[in-house]
């Protein structure tokens, strides 16, 4: 009895997957084709990615979406829901390789590491891999769906059209950073750094959050450039601006100021994280021996570091900072101002005084 009932389902199956089996994959081809048309108008990665989560939401009911970019020095992560990141992250760090978690970079989420995660099974992921002209991706999916033969075609589908739109993104991004970029140090030029400093004064007004900058310049750099020649002097810079960025956090930007000036912006930072951050790089420059056709050359540097404060502009903010850096080459360069023990909490200054007096 129970072999005929399941032989009648199996047959009814049959016949409702032949009956509308066609109109289903015709209506999921139309929304397809709806999401691609806007996909295709987005202007940032983010959006791209976000555009195609939808669209694989909306026709396979996905459990979890990911979309992983390369980049050169590190990966970007666009993750839906964000539950599934302690589980999903195990994968992509066999994927691609990764040694570090710092170089894993979360487009859609921000995560705090008192934050509680759970583990979920990956036994059902599937996975996509994407090769474009300069877009090396991958994809990661578990549906809720069961996945039809024409299924996988409405996933190539869309895998391909953002393939295509991110690549193009990232070309258009490309030719903007180059007319951006300072071409000896590689950071962003002074006119780059006054359209980046507006856009992070509104948004730590906007959203009260903290925002600091530490400008810096090689002490002496003149000497340099007359002791070991014009070209010793541009890899000191190109060496030095190499060393600070890599020792920045995702999200803080370096410019060239001018000559052997730089400024640096530390959105959700105060003074204090600001001045550690100076006072460690300081500390970097100090030990660096740069190897040059003429010789070692050593250098310092002096850092002046500003807080944004409330009803202020970005003209004020650097304008405290070039102030304290003035202060900096005053009291003997190679320093960080204000010095750190000016903002010591006072336990902390109490006890370094009477060690000092002890």
């Amino acid at each position: 009895m129970m072999g005929a009932f399941n032989k009648l389902s199996s047959t009814v199956s049959t016949l409702f997957s032949a009956l509308f089996g066609t109109a289903a994959r015709q209506s999921d081809h139309r929304r397809l084709t709806q999401y691609i048309v806007t996909l295709n108008q987005k202007e940032n990665p983010g959006d791209i990615i976000s555009e195609a989560s939808l669209c694989l939401k909306d026709i396979l009911d996905y459990r979890l979406f990911a979309f992983v970019i390369r980049k050169e020095n590190g990966i970007d992560v666009w993750l839906d829901p964000r539950m599934y990141k302690k589980s999903l992250e195990s994968v992509i760090i066999k994927d691609f390789a990764i040694t570090n978690t710092a170089d894993i970079n979360y487009m859609n989420h921000k995560f705090h590491a008192d934050e509680t995660e759970w583990e979920y099974s990956m036994e059902n992921l599937v996975s996509y891999d994407l090769t474009e002209e300069n877009c090396r991706a991958k994809m990661y999916m578990l549906p809720n769906r069961t996945m039809l033969n024409y299924h996988d075609e409405i996933v190539n589908i869309i895998l391909k059209s953002t393939g295509i739109s991110l690549s193009r993104q990232m070309n258009i991004a490309r030719l903007t950073n180059a007319a951006a970029l300072d071409p000896l140090t590689g950071c962003y030029n002074r006119r780059e750094f006054e359209n980046q400093i507006q856009r992070s004064v509104a948004d730590a007004t906007r959203h009260k959050k903290a925002l600091s900058v530490f400008m810096f310049d090689i002490d002496h750099f003149k000497a340099v450039n007359d002791t070991y020649g014009h070209p010793a002097g541009d890899k000191v810079l190109k060496e030095i601006a190499d060393l600070v960025n890599r020792n920045m956090r995702r999200g803080d930007t370096l410019s060239r100021y001018g000559g052997e000036e730089f400024i640096a912006i530390l959105p959700e930072t105060d003074k204090q994280k600001a001045m550690e951050l100076a006072d460690r790089l300081r500390k970097k420059i100090a030990a660096r021996k740069i190897e040059t056709n003429t010789g070692v050359v050593k250098v310092t540097a002096s850092f002046g570091v500003a807080q944004l404060h409330h009803h202020t502009e970005g003209a004020r903010l650097i304008q405290d900072a070039d102030c304290m850096l003035y202060k900096a080459k005053r009291n003997g360069r190679n320093t960080v101002m204000p010095g750190l023990i000016k903002i010591c909490p006072q336990k902390a200054a109490d006890a370094m005084i009477a060690a000092h007096n002890g």
